[in-house]
């Protein structure tokens, strides 16, 4: 079940997040988010009409969240989505679930583009994208830096007026 982000779920999306932040290049966040961190993004994202989902199945088993891809009103149209799901959740479809999700939400709300800014080594995720009928628009060399290497950056988006 999807359902907008709460409060309460804070500990959990943490729980999610953090390890991910800490010990992978999945996103080039350099710190963990603290609690008030997370709540707070939240309830911008939720203000400011965009999504910050839940994935409850057997507890929380991702989230989902997405916000304007650039600033500016020339890309009030154009999103850009972030999917985590717990380690232990990955592969047996709820990935699909939650950005289908995000899809709708953005939709509904009159966005056209989505994208994904995906680690050039995160080759799951790039193929994950790839089968629920992302393209590879654009590979920014070295856009990143974590764990004193350089991070290629794949941008991957579907226009969901098709």
């Amino acid at each position: 079940m999807l359902r907008d982000a709460t409060p309460d779920d804070v500990p959990l999306i943490a729980a999610i997040w953090n390890p991910i932040v800490r010990d992978t290049t999945i996103t080039f966040w350099p710190t963990e988010r603290s609690h008030d961190q997370i709540a707070a993004l939240i309830a911008d994202r939720q203000a400011t009409g965009h999504a910050f989902l839940v994935l409850e199945a057997d507890g929380i088993a991702g989230f989902g969240t997405y916000s304007q891809f650039r600033g500016g009103l020339g890309y009030a149209r154009s999103q850009e989505h972030t999917i985590y799901l717990a380690p232990d959740r990955r592969g047996g479809g709820l990935g699909r679930t939650l950005l289908r999700g995000l899809e709708d939400h953005a939709r509904d709300r009159g966005h056209r583009i989505l994208i994904g800014g995906i680690t050039g080594s995160n080759t799951g995720s790039i193929a994950f994208h790839r089968a629920m009928g992302y393209g590879e628009w654009g590979r920014i060399p070295a856009a990143g830096w974590k764990f004193g290497q350089y991070h290629d950056l794949v941008l991957m988006g579907r226009d969901l007026s098709c």
